[in-house]
């Protein structure tokens, strides 16, 4: 072959989608990879190419120390020139996990757990050895991971997707404790992620959530027990059926508000940015009761006396 004829070959080849094992590969490129080693990767995930002639591409293409790590797909169609742009790009197969806000620890756990491609090296942990994993040995998971989509790479781990939910939730808090108001009663910023939790598990309209935070706040400053219904479902755990009786109510647990006064030991969900706002800038004014008005909405009382009609208003149709 003349030298014309190879250089015409070259670029020809270069342009050509190459043959596939099937429709759609996974290739992972690990930190500190060679590019030659790249090349062999790529064959090995069953790209059929020649992996010497495909590190002559990476080298002659000036790109090949630009080659990044991480966990892509190669799809029918692609040709040496884009598989080398994707690779440069570090356009990796991403995958998302949603933890929402509002849920509580078994939930995220089991969301981590199921996660599409998502390595599951916590599965067998208890909740105090992740936490001691994370660096947070003798802390309660409750509450301490924020409510986001977090994408990640194919294989990952998922103590990674943990870490970054943690410092993202130990991020907000800090912002929201730092423009607290004079009308928040938590003590500190731990105290607050407490009552946003309930704010949270409590919130059934947006508008709703500072008058929510400003009944919460106003009845720990008085010493008033909150007795506020999630928390006592949080405390009943699995066992819980949906269905909250009256004698859960009187059932004694370290969550239960009815039972006992001032916040419960630990979060009782993940409490999202708006909720960890109102927890610490409570709407003005001296309301201690409310009542679902059957709409998602709620009805605010200042006295027992008013809440009294409220609920016989709303909730009996009296």
């Amino acid at each position: 072959m003349t030298v014309l004829g190879a250089a015409g070959w070259a670029a020809w080849w270069v342009y050509h989608p190459l043959t596939l094992r099937a429709p759609s590969l996974d290739l992972s490129i690990e930190p500190g990879t060679l590019p030659r080693a790249v090349a062999v990767a790529v064959r090995d995930a069953g790209v059929d190419v020649n992996p010497d002639l495909l590190h002559a591409w990476f080298r002659l293409s000036g790109q090949d120390k630009a080659i990044r790590a991480g966990s892509y797909e190669l799809t029918t169609g692609i040709t040496p020139h884009r598989l080398l742009a994707k690779l440069a790009r570090g356009d990796e197969s991403l995958r998302a996990v949603t933890l929402v806000e509002g849920w509580n620890i078994r939930q995220v756990r089991a969301a981590l757990a199921r996660a599409d491609s998502l390595k599951p090296t916590t599965a067998n942990l208890t909740d105090e050895a992740l936490m001691t994993q994370l660096g947070r040995a003798g802390v309660h998971p409750e509450g301490r991971f924020f409510p986001d989509t977090y994408t990640y790479s194919k294989g990952s781990s998922d103590l990674a997707v943990y870490r970054r939910a943690l410092r993202a939730m130990d991020k907000r808090l800090a912002a929201a404790w730092a423009q607290r108001s004079a009308a928040c009663a938590a003590k500190t910023a731990d105290e607050a992620l407490i009552v946003a939790s309930i704010v949270e598990k409590e919130t059934g309209r947006a508008e709703d959530r500072a008058l929510i935070s400003a009944v919460f706040n106003n009845r720990l400053r008085m010493g008033m027990p909150l007795q506020t219904d999630p928390t006592v479902i949080y405390g009943l755990g699995p066992a819980f059926d949906g269905n909250l009786r009256k004698t859960d109510l009187l059932r004694d647990t370290p969550w239960n508000t009815y039972t006992r006064s001032g916040l419960p030991p630990t979060p009782i969900s993940m409490p999202g940015k708006a909720s960890l706002l109102a927890a610490v800038r409570p709407a003005a004014g001296n309301v201690l009761y409310f009542v679902s008005r059957g709409d998602g909405s709620s009805h605010f009382s200042a006295t027992l006396g008013e809440h009294n009609k409220a609920v016989n208003r709303f909730q009996r149709g009296q």
